[in-house]
Formats: C-alpha cells, sequence, structure tokens
C-alpha cells in the first residue's frame, strides 16, 4: 500500500509566509516608518528588526499548532477555559463580534488606501470611484481563482513592492555607517510611541492566524512540514524586515535632514511622491506610486481571501458542522458571504462620514486582537493542545511572551488615543 500523504519539498517553497507577510504590511504601516525615519534617522533600525523576529515568532507559533495538532487555530481558540453560550466560547464570541466590525471599517479603509496611489496616477476618475473598483476587482480574484492563483499575484504583488521601495532606498544613497549605529538599541526623546508602531507594524495583523488556513490551502500538512514553513515563514518575515528598512532609509535620507513633515495617514505617502518627483523626476515618483498601491492591494486582497477563510471555518463551527464546510475556500457560502461583506456595504463609508462609534468599536477591537492572539498560542502551545514534542521551548515562549506584552501596551494606547 503506498503512502499518498502529502511530502515536504525538498526545498522550500515560497509561498504562503509571503501571503501573509505581505498582507501584513499596509500604507499606513509605510506611513509609521516613514515618519519615524523622518523624524529620528536610522537611530530606530532596531524596533524595525525586532518587529520583524517577533512576527516570525507569532506567525511560527501559528504555523506549528495547526501542523502538528491538526487543527485551525480557531478550533484551539474553541478549547480555552471560560464561559461558553452554546456551541462558542468567550473567545470565539470575540472573535465572531470582532471580525463583523473590523471587517466593515477595514473594507472600506482598504479600499481607499488602494485608491489613493491610482488616483495620483489617473485623476480621470476619483478616489471613490477608484475605491469601489478596487474592492470589486479583490472579489472577484477571491471568487474566480483558488489558492494557487491568489498565491501567484501576491507573489508578482511583492515582486513590485520589493523593486520599487528597496530600489528607492538605493537611489537615495544611504550612509551605511550612520545607518548600521540604529543597531543598538536607544530611545531619543519622544520616541517611545513610534519605536512601539514600528515593532507593532511589521506584518502584524488578524491576518497572521490565517498562515494556518494557507498552509493547509498550500498543501503542507501534517509534522512533516514544519521544517518547511519554518523556513518559509522566516524568509518571508525577513523580505518582509527588509521592505521596511528600506521605509526607514527613505524617511531619514529624504525628509530627515530636510525637516519634510507628511500628512496623516495614507496620504503621507502622496506627499512622499511629490517629494520624489521635485528631488528625482517624475518617472522615480510614479514608481514609487506603483509600489504604493501594490502594498495596498496586497493587503487587500490578503485580508479578502484569509480573513474570508477564518470566517467560514467560525460560522462552520457555530453551525456544528466543522468537517463539512471549514477550509472549503472559495467553495463556501460563508466564505464568499464574508468576501461580499468586506466589499459592498463598506462603500457606503467612501461616500459618508464614518460613524464614530463604528470606529471607537473598531480601534478597540483591532487593538485588542495581537495580545490576544499571543496570549492565547502560549496557552496552545504548552497544553495538551500540541503534541509534546512540539510545544514551546524556552525561546518561543520567550517571544511570544515578549510579544504579548508589547501588543498589550499597543492596545492600552490604542484605547487611550480613541478615548
Amino acid at each position: 500500500m503506498t503512502d499518498s500523504s502529502p511530502r515536504p519539498p525538498s526545498v522550500s517553497l515560497i509561498g504562503p509566509g509571503i501571503v501573509v507577510a505581505a498582507t501584513g504590511v499596509g500604507a499606513g504601516d509605510l506611513v509609521a516608518t516613514l515618519v519615524a525615519g523622518a523624524r529620528f534617522g536610522h537611530v530606530l533600525l532596531w524596533a524595525a528588526i525586532l518587529g520583524t523576529v517577533l512576527k516570525i515568532a507569532l506567525a511560527e507559533g501559528v504555523g506549528r499548532f495547526t501542523l502538528t495538532s491538526g487543527r485551525t487555530m480557531f478550533e484551539g481558540w474553541t478549547d480555552l477555559p471560560g464561559p461558553r453560550l452554546g456551541r462558542l466560547n468567550w473567545a470565539g464570541g470575540y472573535f465572531g463580534v470582532y471580525v463583523v466590525i473590523w471587517g466593515f471599517v477595514y473594507g472600506a479603509a482598504a479600499m481607499t488606501a488602494s485608491a489613493l496611489p491610482l488616483t495620483a496616477l489617473f485623476p480621470v476618475l476619483d478616489l471613490k470611484a477608484w475605491g469601489m473598483i478596487m474592492g470589486v476587482l479583490g472579489l472577484g480574484l477571491t471568487f474566480l481563482g483558488g489558492y494557487g492563483l491568489f498565491e501567484k499575484i501576491m507573489a508578482g504583488l511583492v515582486g513590485i513592492m520589493f523593486v520599487t521601495v528597496v530600489g528607492l532606498a538605493v537611489i537615495v544613497a544611504p550612509d551605511l555607517p550612520r545607518l548600521l549605529t540604529g543597531l543598538w538599541p536607544t530611545l531619543p526623546g519622544g520616541s517611545g510611541f513610534y519605536v512601539l508602531g514600528l515593532i507593532g507594524g511589521v506584518g502584524g495583523t488578524i491576518t497572521t492566524a490565517a498562515y494556518g488556513y494557507w498552509l493547509a490551502a498550500k498543501g503542507w500538512k501534517g509534522p512533516a512540514f514544519v521544517r518547511t514553513m519554518r523556513i518559509d515563514n522566516r524568509v518571508a518575515y525577513a523580505m518582509t524586515g527588509l521592505f521596511v528598512i528600506a521605509m526607514l532609509v527613505v524617511g531619514a535620507e529624504l525628509l530627515h535632514a530636510s525637516g519634510t513633515a507628511l500628512q496623516n495617514g495614507d496620504r503621507g505617502l502622496l506627499d512622499l511622491a511629490q517629494v520624489l518627483e521635485d528631488r528625482f523626476n517624475r518617472p522615480v515618483a510614479v514608481a514609487f506610486l506603483v509600489g504604493f498601491w501594490a502594498t495596498a492591494f496586497s493587503s487587500l486582497i490578503g485580508v479578502w481571501q484569509g480573513v474570508s477563510l477564518m470566517f467560514a471555518d467560525f460560522t462552520a463551527h457555530l453551525a456544528g458542522r466543522p468537517d463539512d464546510e471549514a477550509l472549503k475556500g472559495s467553495r463556501s457560502p460563508a466564505f464568499r458571504a464574508y468576501a461580499l461583506w468586506l466589499t459592498f456595504p463598506p462603500m457606503a463609508l467612501l461616500f459618508l462620514e464614518r460613524p464614530y462609534a463604528l470606529i471607537i468599536a473598531y480601534g478597540v477591537l483591532g487593538s485588542l486582537f495581537m495580545p490576544f492572539l499571543a496570549g492565547t498560542l502560549i496557552w496552545l502551545l504548552n497544553s495538551g493542545r500540541t503534541p509534546a514534542e512540539w510545544r514551546s521551548g524556552p525561546v518561543s515562549n520567550g517571544l511570544l511572551i515578549v510579544s504579548a506584552v508589547l501588543f498589550a501596551v499597543l492596545a492600552g494606547r490604542e484605547i487611550v488615543a480613541l478615548a
């Protein structure tokens, strides 16, 4: 009898790792990194590197739990101790509320971020029109293609991001000796806010938890794929870390010395495009705007695909049939329903002022997700839910604890800012 179970490739096939890492770096992270470089130069380089290491630990924990337990992250959360309501415990209920509110506001934010560079490049349409086109395009790609097509599109977008942003960092001619001084952890006056943002912004969103779903979609199942997953994860986040460092260099070299300030939010990237056009030429600014679009749109389709998988898993458990519905991908009615929820209802926010109460709920729930993920991984990877030989050791536990504390501080800062 032949063994038909999937076998790990002889070399790492870069796929799910680059998908989850690229999805987590959006236009807002680019602005935060640029502003940090503009205000403090190169001295916060160490924070970007630390953020990369912590995200590697988080994604590795998600992948290791999924591969060695044979269970999804949502299935793991359903085992957490605490009060229950029907088939769901507190963690499942939190996820259900979170994913509905977060998805509504994120859909509008993602469409807007993807539309901004296109509006600058092709002003024949306004921001709202380009935003709706991006949302419908993301929906179409999510519905029409399986994971294979999705991964190829993401790889192409990552290539554009990498070439444009890293190429831009090379063009601005960084001072390498001065850059290397940023490896030593220092905290200039007033930098605490930016340090937390840099550490927290290296590819960290709800889609970190979707890594296990993408591993399954890729066909990587079972403990035999743990080594492959680890290589995939480390290479992907190393690329993302280099991407973030490149943006820090751009901010330090172009904006720090001149004292140039950026607008708040994603629109600050349009300011940078104008600076590039003034400093270099129009083609350099256009190349940057294309990279800006690739960064924003990769986050959009990553959420449309990954969080829809998680929602399908959630609804299957709620209905009591996880084995029948979970992980069917775009064939699942719940997957399609959530992708539609991300696309059409948020279009109303492109026309109207976003309701204040909704924004408060979105901010609070969103800020609490990453400490929730880190904390639950600590529990799952040190309990009987994970086979003994695959439980976390001192290094993994240490990094997860640091992540949990860091993201709890970030959550507290976010909640205070919203109050």
